[in-house]
């Protein structure tokens, strides 16, 4: 056997022993029941209500959103053709880049196959551009920046400590004055639902002469009075250099972008190897994200809402002494602490009472910090919450569970 091939199954071994073997689930989105999505398992096809879905606001299943796509794959046929720069750039993608600056009160915006691609291509490229970056990355920013930023040539590189302004500040003032710098962090920290301080880190990065840039994935759509994200909704869009986001979680599409002045998108545009070697986004998926950024951009009471159904579950989790952790956003973790029992939770939960839930485990997670993670959206009612908590009880605690009431 070769050795690579020995190695496959020495660590494929290896994690399954841990409990941290991934097993996907074929989820089936039922776009007329979402949340509920279809799953066929054990020979058995049923109807699964989903917790952890990422398309927060159910704009994936939005009639307006799935015509567009459709009235727009009759038009432009399935698939882009090529590159922005070989037949790829059509009308609707410069239009929804215009619309993405005008959501974040930026010059310009840029698009890209993902938002992991956009963090990974754009922050290459930004450290690229000089010989004596330093970067000064929060430690529990996505891969997808930590990619990014060890994809460039020889950027110095600063982790401080999660939020700790104290330490980045430490940091900052012992680094070269005259260097160029970057301060990169998120919004929303998917992992454990806390925000960002936007303020404080604007303030610093002014301080020392800094440029910033800001992951807004897990807020666009959501927060700011436009869905412009975290920065919107603490007026600080303006203080932000490049601000970051996706098309496949609020928006209920795919693809990533970034929005920033049009010299920065343009230079990005210009030398990010992921944006100029790779096939533009299908335009039935432009049109179907331009669909839904204007349609968010006017409706405040659908983002009014996920923030009651996610307060209500926080609260019910609490009362029911079950073991949720702070959060300060959308994003609800439930700690559980270990990679096996993680996986049999969620997976008890699908076959015991027809509900899914991710577990999250390492690497996503540090070991020891085993969690699942809850998203509820706008269309999650109480009685589907109440017989979610009663699952949970008795998974975790013990208790016997009651009569289920929702449908």
């Amino acid at each position: 056997m070769h050795q690579f091939l020995a190695k496959c199954d020495e660590a494929l071994a290896e994690i399954s022993a841990q409990g941290r073997y991934r097993r996907f689930v074929a989820l089936e989105k039922l776009a007329d029941r979402f949340p509920y999505y279809s799953v066929t398992m054990e020979g058995k096809t049923r109807d699964i209500l989903v917790w952890s879905a990422n398309d927060y606001l159910a704009m994936g299943t939005d009639p307006a959103v799935i015509e567009a796509a459709i009235d727009a794959a009759r038009r432009m046929g399935a698939g882009a053709g090529g590159t922005r720069n070989i037949a790829g750039s059509s009308p609707v993608h410069v239009a929804l880049e215009e619309e993405l600056a005008d959501l974040h009160g930026k010059d310009a915006a840029l698009l890209f196959t993902s938002g992991y691609v956009s963090n990974q291509a754009s922050l290459t490229a930004i450290l690229n551009s000089l010989p004596d970056w330093h970067v000064f990355s929060d430690a529990q920013n996505h891969n997808s920046m930590i990619v990014g930023i060890k994809g460039a040539k020889n950027p110095t590189v600063h982790v401080f400590k999660h939020n700790d302004m104290a330490d980045l500040e430490r940091l900052l003032a012992a680094a070269p004055p005259d260097a160029p710098k970057m301060i990169a962090f998120e919004s929303v920290y998917s992992m454990d639902g806390d925000i960002a301080p936007m303020h404080a880190i604007c303030d610093l990065a002014e301080k020392y002469n800094a440029i910033t840039y800001l992951d807004e994935v897990h807020a666009v759509g959501m927060y700011g009075a436009h869905g412009g994200g975290v920065s919107e909704r603490d007026g600080v869009a303006h203080r932000i250099t490049i601000i970051e986001g996706t098309l496949a979680k609020a928006f209920g599409c795919h693809g990533g972008y970034i929005a920033a002045d049009f010299k920065v998108c343009d230079y990005i545009r210009s030398f990010a190897a992921g944006f100029i070697f790779t096939t533009a986004l299908p335009p039935p998926t432009v049109a179907a994200a331009l669909a839904s950024i204007r349609i968010l951009k006017a409706d405040n009471a659908r983002r009014a809402r996920l923030f009651d159904r996610a307060e209500t579950l926080k609260q019910k989790f609490k009362a029911a002494g079950l073991p949720v952790m702070e959060s300060t956003s959308h994003i609800i973790p439930l700690m559980i602490g270990d990679a096996a029992k993680a996986t049999e939770v969620s997976m008890r939960l699908i076959r015991e009472f027809g509900m899914y839930a991710t577990p999250i485990n390492y690497p996503t997670v540090p070991r020891g910090t085993e969690r699942l993670r809850f998203t509820p959206g706008p269309k999650h009612t109480d009685a589907m919450m109440d017989d979610l908590v009663a699952a949970l009880r008795t998974i975790l605690l013990g208790v016997p569970t009651p009569t289920t009431a929702s449908a």
